[in-house]
């Protein structure tokens, strides 16, 4: 059923895409649109000039998008950056709002901190039109330029602890969101990352043989082994090689120079390929070329708080995942189903982990891979939220 009027996604974020937060709003923006809305996404770069149509979104809604040139410019220089991210976040968002010809029926908001929401929230107020947060991470100092008591790390925590509170509605990435917002009294809705799994073409895999030789993807920003804990996973590998095992990790992302940073400044195991950055697009056929994707992580309230796109882009692609659990992996990746599951996050049971997965066979690899498929297309496929969030929505007409 179509609804009336329209929704403004605002943030200083890229779309379609460019980083997480992207992919993070395309599904939600998508999810809105299979719900009858009409979705205009104002994100943060500088284009397109003009609200563009975007298309390959299923459902009578549609979602159009322009750039709003929140975040600065790579001239702007340490000063300029300052000045637009510390004082002037939200305030070409708000300029944006008042000059539409009609107001939307909601605003979402994903991402911008303090600073951006206090433009945001007084011009929601002022127009008495609904303020909905998407919140997917509790900061860690310890992740953020100038650490804890820099600037962006009170920022953040700020908007976190005071502003995020009292928005009229919170959609949280995981459990430990939706738990914590509960107390706000504010209706709260959970939605892990979601994307278009339907729309994902899987290429087709040889299943015969035993016991080929084990090819692991690892695709990210380890944020300096703060994050993902890429050394433990390379420490893991030459465990495996001294075994005799046959055993590959293609590293996307960081470059060779930073992984090996990771490692200590030790000479990679044999095997381990560092392959750059790939684009967005192409990301999909990379993980399907390996027999797992990796994903090891210190269970802290960072970790759990937040909930990894790229675990729910492996299973997507029908890869299966080799990992601890942290946030509610739990709840989707199951022990030889959906990939392998790590008690821990020590490089001995990632060691055992990758010692599980080279012994399997060729078909064994092809159930978890048609396991892995198929949990992502009923839990992180966008039209599955389609109706809780468009019923989400609804509560404010």
């Amino acid at each position: 059923m179509r609804r009336t009027g329209w929704v403004a996604c605002v943030g200083p974020f890229l779309f379609p895409w460019g980083e997480a937060g992207s992919r993070r709003v395309y599904g939600l923006v998508a999810s809105l649109a299979a719900a009858g809305y009409d979705v205009v996404v104002a994100g943060g770069g500088p284009e397109p000039l003009t609200s563009t149509a975007l298309p390959g979104v299923d459902g009578p809604g549609s979602v159009a998008h322009l750039g709003l040139a929140e975040r600065p410019s790579p001239e702007a220089g340490p000063l300029g950056s300052s000045v637009q991210t510390l004082v002037r976040w939200g305030q070409r968002t708000v300029r944006w709002l008042d000059a539409q010809p009609t107001k939307p029926s909601h605003v979402l908001v994903h991402g911008g901190q303090a600073q951006y929401m206090f433009h945001l929230q007084r011009w929601c107020r002022r127009h008495r039109v609904p303020l909905i947060v998407d919140v997917v991470d509790w900061f860690n100092g310890r992740h953020v330029r100038g650490g804890y008591l820099g600037p962006l790390h009170v920022s953040m925590k700020l908007a976190l602890r005071h502003y995020y509170p009292r928005c009229d509605g919170i959609i949280a990435i995981s459990s430990y969101l939706e738990d914590h917002y509960r107390g706000s009294g504010r209706p709260v809705l959970r939605v892990p990352p979601t994307l278009d799994v339907k729309g994902l073409t899987l290429e087709a895999r040889q299943t015969a043989g035993d016991a080929p030789p084990l090819t692991l993807a690892y695709a990210g920003n380890p944020h300096g082994n703060r994050k993902d804990l890429l050394g433990t996973v390379i420490e893991a590998v030459g465990n495996v090689q001294r075994d005799g095992t046959s055993v590959e990790l293609r590293v996307y992302g960081p470059t060779l120079d930073e992984v090996r940073r990771l490692f200590g400044g030790r000479s990679l195991p044999d095997g381990v390929r560092c392959l750059g950055r790939l684009p967005q697009v192409e990301v999909s056929n990379a993980l399907q070329g390996a027999d797992f994707t990796v994903l090891v992580r210190r269970p802290e309230r960072a970790a759990d708080a937040g909930f990894s796109t790229k675990f729910c882009e492996s299973l997507a692609s029908g890869t299966p995942v080799i990992a601890n659990l942290t946030s509610d992996m739990g709840r989707y990746l199951h022990p030889h189903r959906e990939g392998l599951v790590c008690r821990d996050h020590s490089v001995a049971e990632v060691t055992g982990a990758f010692r599980a997965a080279a012994a399997l066979s060729s078909a064994q690899r092809s159930v978890m891979r048609q396991a892995a498929r198929s949990q992502a297309l009923e839990s992180f496929d966008y039209r599955a939220y389609a109706e809780p969030l468009g019923r989400f929505f609804r509560r404010w007409g």
